[in-house]
């Protein structure tokens, strides 16, 4: 259950995210109304939830996707570094958190494997977060999340009072 706090706006009984069925009857609780999954729609604590689930996702991709680029330019210096060296010349290097002497002719290759594998992790986890991305507008969409700070929906000029109708009746779930 979400308490009762300024960060969130439940939409009134009968809402796209509505939660519960407060009074309504067992009987007519899915009469009239199409449903997306053929089940009952989520409550507005449910639709909350998913959706901080789907930006903590969104948030992890991007971080991991941020330290993997740091390994890579780290990578790219140390290489840049060794390719002026004698390729005789002695080396350490870590390994499994032991320091291991080599020589820059035998740590130059598999550090050129690593950036590359590194390069091709950074291009899936990017893909990946373009899609967590698309899911996640289609997720704010289909269920009318405004974040808090979000302008309200611009309704078009001349509506006069029948704005206000309108907007009374529209249901989203407003989140921080």
């Amino acid at each position: 259950m979400v308490p009762a706090s300024p960060r969130f706006r439940f939409p009134p009984e009968g809402g796209v995210a509505a939660g519960g069925g407060g009074g309504r009857k067992m009987a007519d609780s899915g009469k009239g109304r199409p449903s997306a999954g053929g089940g009952k729609a989520p409550t507005a604590e449910q639709v909350v939830a998913r959706f901080n689930r789907l930006r903590q996702e969104q948030r992890g991709l991007a971080s991991k996707a941020a330290e993997l680029e740091l390994e890579l330019n780290e990578h790219s210096l140390v290489i840049e570094t060794l390719r002026d060296v004698d390729p005789t010349r002695k080396c350490y290097r870590m390994v499994g958190g032991i320091l291991v002497e080599r020589t820059v002719k035998e740590v130059l290759p598999a550090l050129e494997s690593n950036k590359e594998q590194i390069s091709k992790i950074i291009a899936t986890l990017n893909q990946q977060l373009q899609a967590k991305g698309r899911e996640l507008n289609e997720f704010r969409e289909q269920h009318q999340i405004r974040l808090v700070g979000e302008d309200e929906p611009r309704q078009p000029p001349g509506d006069g009072a029948g704005g206000a109708a309108a907007k009374g009746g529209s249901a989203g779930v407003l989140v921080s």
